[in-house]
């Protein structure tokens, strides 16, 4: 058993928190003010082909996260969201980043529904953990 199968929170919050922070760098000035700040900015024109690919591959340790605490209801995420996470980091990149917003929004309502239906299929007994 890994440490992850034993604290399946652990990794929730942890891709949780580089969701967050990866969202609040791709959709606000924080991370261009910052690399600037530090005499970097030559590099805030290629941030987003970073950034983007870090928030579906956190948004895909989010599920992981999800099926871990909801004891390992059905098969496992890791395959299927880790290569979702490829698929849209590479359609937002060929597409120049025209609809990322979209995307993300959908990608992020997307694993918030697996999170729904998550807690609904759970045993009778799991209710209450």
């Amino acid at each position: 058993m890994t440490q992850t199968d034993k604290n399946p929170d652990r990794l929730l919050k942890w891709g949780l928190g580089g969701t967050i922070f990866a969202a609040v760098c791709c959709f606000t000035p924080l991370l261009v003010i910052v690399v600037a700040g530090v005499g970097l900015s030559a590099l805030t024109g290629w941030l987003d082909y970073a950034l983007f690919p870090l928030l579906f591959f956190c948004l895909a340790v989010v599920a992981q996260g999800l099926w871990l605490r909801a004891g390992q209801f059905g098969p496992s995420p890791k395959l299927w969201a880790t290569l979702i996470a490829a698929a849209l980091s590479a359609i937002i990149i060929w597409i120049d980043f025209r609809f990322a917003l979209r995307i993300t929004v959908g990608a992020v309502l997307a694993v918030g529904a697996y999170a729904f239906f998550l807690n609904r299929t759970k045993p009778a007994g799991d209710l209450l953990k």
